[in-house]
């Protein structure tokens, strides 16, 4: 199974309150270089837009786990994402550095504070 992309795109993420995004033009970009499944909420909207990058088989084998990515509104990040995923993501292929920038902490591996 290869590298594949999650984003929300429900309540926060995809929606007019994160302005300037073309949330549709972003995730058919994506679409377009690898697969992409379009999730409900995530629970991050204080991160929207969210992205998440699943490794694939062989990245799972080599110990990789999900990448959680947000407040990725810029189309630069978003080619970042899909040359990542093309190139095998975690796991497999290095992250470009500025993908560094955009790493979140799921929801559940949060600590109560």
């Amino acid at each position: 199974m290869p590298c594949r992309v999650v984003g929300c795109r429900d309540c926060c993420c995809g929606s007019p309150e994160v302005t300037g995004a073309d949330h549709a033009a972003r995730t058919a970009r994506l679409r377009a270089q690898v697969p992409v499944r379009v999730s409900a909420c995530l629970d991050v909207c204080e991160h929207a837009d969210v992205i998440v990058v699943l490794p694939s088989a062989e990245g799972r084998a080599a110990g990789a786990r999900p990448v959680w990515l947000g407040l990725v509104n810029d189309p630069d990040a978003t080619e970042d994402i899909a040359a990542w995923a093309r190139a095998g993501g975690p796991g497999v292929a290095p992250s470009p550095d500025v993908l560094d920038l955009y790493v979140i902490t799921p929801p559940r591996r949060r600590t109560a504070p």
